[in-house]
Order: structure tokens, then sequence, then C-alpha cells
């Protein structure tokens, strides 16, 4: 098994790491000996999953209550981590809480939703993906969707949010892949979150496991640029193959059940 703080640094950054994938992240590598800094908006709930991590793993911990979608938020994540030796950044925050057209939704909250999925995605990158350049070790990963493959009804905002997080991972480890630094951008389908089970009527939905999401995704940091969880070629194309791209489209927009 790779010795994870001698590869990346001795710290890792779970933006969203208060329960879901962002939690089994936090366990997974506390798991491997590195020590977590959780962030969340839910300061009670980033508490107890500090304190479980520190129980069980004998690693420390840091929390800080931040919304990601406001426009301070990264800069004041640098400033409280600025004294650690952050080795992985994992970026999981950026859900959608709500499945609606687009014109359901005011232009504050489309806002927010891009600040939060885009705009902070590439702060933090930006922020914490130099440091890790300078030394030559380190790993970014950015959780993103299958939203991201084609636009679909009642995914507009959010569908191209994950897709901008698709492509700026690929990019990157374009970039960076030979100056020892691992980007991986991970496409989720379906998963069982907390998020998830308040967005949708799951019925009979097979959901894939927040944890063997996360270990799959450790387990292969250093195979980027894209990791696409559930599927039988991960390191492959989009699941559409040749459709064209309406036909993609009014594939994402028929209601799954």
């Amino acid at each position: 098994m790779t010795d994870f703080p001698a590869t990346y640094g001795s710290w890792a950054v779970i933006a969203g790491g208060s329960d879901g994938v962002g939690a089994a992240f936090a366990r997974g590598l506390a798991a491997r000996g590195m020590n977590i800094v959780l962030v969340a908006r839910r300061a009670p709930v980033l508490e107890d999953c500090a304190t479980a991590l520190e129980k069980d793993y004998g690693v420390r911990t840091r929390t800080l209550s931040l919304d990601l979608s406001t426009e301070e938020a990264i800069g004041e994540l640098e400033h409280a981590t600025a004294d650690l030796d952050i080795g992985i950044f994992v970026y999981n925050a950026g859900s959608d809480s709500r499945t609606v057209e687009f014109l359901d939704r005011t232009l504050d909250e489309h806002r927010a939703l891009v600040h939060r999925n885009c705009v902070s995605v590439l702060e933090a990158a930006y922020r914490f993906g130099g440091p890790m350049v300078t030394r030559g070790r380190g790993a970014l990963v950015l959780v993103t969707s299958g939203a991201a493959w084609a636009g679909g009804r009642n995914l507009a905002s959010y569908g191209a949010s994950k897709a901008f997080d698709l492509i700026l991972a690929e990019g990157l480890w374009a970039e960076w892949r030979e100056r020892g630094v691992h980007v991986l951008g991970l496409v989720l389908g379906a998963t069982d979150t907390p998020s998830l089970r308040r967005t949708l009527e799951i019925g009979d939905r097979v959901l894939a496991d927040p944890h063997d999401v996360a270990e799959q995704a450790l387990e292969h940091l250093a195979d980027g640029p894209t990791w696409i969880h559930g599927s039988e070629n991960p390191t492959g194309g989009s699941p559409f193959g040749a459709l064209d791209r309406r036909s993609a489209v009014l594939a994402m927009s028929t209601p799954r059940h």
C-alpha cells in the first residue's frame, strides 16, 4: 500500500467533508495515516466527524465551518491551513439541493451554485495546487458528476458546473502529471448520500456506496485524468458513446426510476 503521508504530505483537506462521500474520503485518508481538515457549513456535524476520526484512527483533525459559495471562503481556508503540509485536496462540495427547471430557481441561487461548483473549485486548485507543484508532490481530487456528460432537463446550471469541474481536472492533469502532482476528476453517478436522499425519491434505484467510491478513488489517484465510478471502463469516455448531442441530451432528460 502507498505510504500516503510520505508520498503526498501529512494533511488532507476535504471540502464537503461532513457526511456522505466527503466523510468516506476522510475516513479512507485517516486510515492511511493522514491528518484531516474537514470543511463544510454545519459545524456540529463536522465536529462529530472529527471526533470519530481522532478516536478511530489516532490522527489529528481541524474543522472549518465555511460556505463555499461565498467570495471569501477559499481565502479563509488557505489562511486557516497555512501552517499545515497539505498533500491532498478533495473538493467534494457541490451537490444540488433541488432538482427543478432553470427558471424555478432564483438568479441568486444559480450564482451561488456556480460560485461553489466552479469559482471556488478553480480558486482551491490555484491556491492549494500551486504549492504542491512547487514541492513536486501532492494530489487534487475534483468530484464531479455524470450530469457533466450532456445537458439535461432540470440539470442546466448544475450539469454545466460539473462539466467545468471535469474539464478543469483533465486540463490540470495534463499540466501537472509530470510535476509530481496527481489530479483526478472523479465522476459519480447516483450515490447513497444524505443530500441525494433529500433531493430525489430513491425508490428501488441502485446507489453507489460512498465507502466504495472513496476507496476506489484513493486506490487510483495516479490513474487520472478521469475515473468514472461504477463504469466497466472507468478511464474511458462518455457513456453516451457515439450518440449525437441531441440524443444524449434527450437521454439525460428522461426520468430515471
